[in-house]
């Protein structure tokens, strides 16, 4: 499973690079022939004060991507819900490959 993590306008800590590619290591329980994993995190340009940070995630398997994107005030609340939606994309598609 080859992992691509990007970032837009910050530069990410090892900290958070850390914990997303621990989360990553997880999809293999779910799918067994992924890819390639991309992960975009960015900062969103807003005028506020607070800027919010969003997380995109798209996983390639053979015949099919998965592609979910969240924002939130922090990277580990968006990054928890969009693989969230990954993790029931990929339910979905296996339940109709099952049937």
């Amino acid at each position: 499973m080859n992992v691509n993590i990007q970032t837009m306008h910050f530069d990410a800590d090892e900290k958070l690079v850390g914990y997303v590619r621990r989360k990553l290591d997880k999809l293999k329980t779910f799918h067994d022939r992924i890819v390639k994993v991309e992960v975009y995190l960015k900062l969103d340009n807003v005028v506020h004060t607070i800027k919010d940070k969003i997380v995109e995630i798209r996983i390639h398997v053979p015949k099919h991507d998965f592609f979910a994107k969240a924002s939130t005030k922090s990277f580990e609340e968006s990054f928890d819900s969009t693989m969230d939606s990954i993790v029931s994309q990929i339910k979905r598609k296996k339940e109709k490959l099952a049937a």
